[in-house]
């Protein structure tokens, strides 16, 4: 998985994270899946974000948040534990949910993660992710001024493929609005290639390109950022 260093950590905080409330629809996402007598793992947990919402949603539901970068972890100010999808540093059939937002397209080895999500999961646990697919973009505003970093994305069908080949099934795909920003001139403001995955991924050309088209975006259209993000559920099936 992705590693982000001190300089790096601090800019996700400005660039990535937004409010709690903003969030309020993955909040009604995800109750079915967070119960008191559930064990939820949040899986490359970064600063924190849905560590600190799942404890103002779900006060009686433990949650276990697991991150490989030491910088995120210091940055998150919150107890978390250092493993990444492929190493995860819990015994086997712990925990009931794996929560993993926006980190799919981190994990290098998906078939080795997969297997390695299976080990800690309890029979009939869930994967549920909050994530981006490359068929499955348009919701999703960065990619009208940035379109170049679709290729970062990693294509559903590779994923339901590798899913349902360690024993998962897939049992809930949907796309979930959020208020991403207030508006396209605080987005434009805070946007930073350090703290972004995906726009790492792109030559500093293609950044700047994409940066100098949502400033003269931003110059002319005003309300909120909506950006529609997948739920994906995955559920164990057997034993493989």
């Amino acid at each position: 998985m992705t590693r982000y260093d001190a300089v790096e950590a601090a800019s996700y905080r400005v660039a990535r994270e937004i409010p709690v409330e903003a969030l309020a629809p993955w909040r009604d996402a995800v109750e079915p899946y967070l119960r008191p007598d559930r064990v939820v793992l949040d899986l490359g947990a970064g600063t924190g974000l849905f560590v600190r919402a799942f404890a103002a949603w779900f006060p009686e539901v433990p949650v276990v948040a697991v991150e490989p970068s030491a910088d995120m972890r210091a940055a998150s100010g919150l107890p978390m534990l250092a493993g990444d999808a492929c190493a995860v540093p819990l015994p086997d059939s712990s925990v009931d949910v794996v929560w993993m937002s926006t980190v799919i397209h981190h994990v290098r080895d998906l078939p080795a993660a997969g297997r390695e999500l299976r080990r800690v999961l309890r029979p009939g646990g869930v994967v549920v992710l909050r994530s981006l697919f490359r068929e499955r973009h348009g919701g999703i505003g960065l990619f009208r001024f940035f379109p170049e970093a679709v290729r970062g994305l990693p294509g559903f069908p590779t994923v339901r493929e590798v899913a349902q080949g360690l024993g998962f099934a897939v049992e809930r795909l949907e796309a979930v609005p959020q208020v991403t920003a207030s508006s396209l001139a605080d987005k434009a403001s805070t946007v930073r290639q350090e703290a972004d995955t995906l726009l790492r991924s792109l030559t500093v050309e293609e950044f700047e390109a994409g940066r100098e088209r949502l400033r003269a975006a931003a110059a002319v259209e005003s309300g909120p950022v909506v950006d529609h993000l997948d739920l994906l559920v995955l559920r164990t099936v057997g034993a493989v």
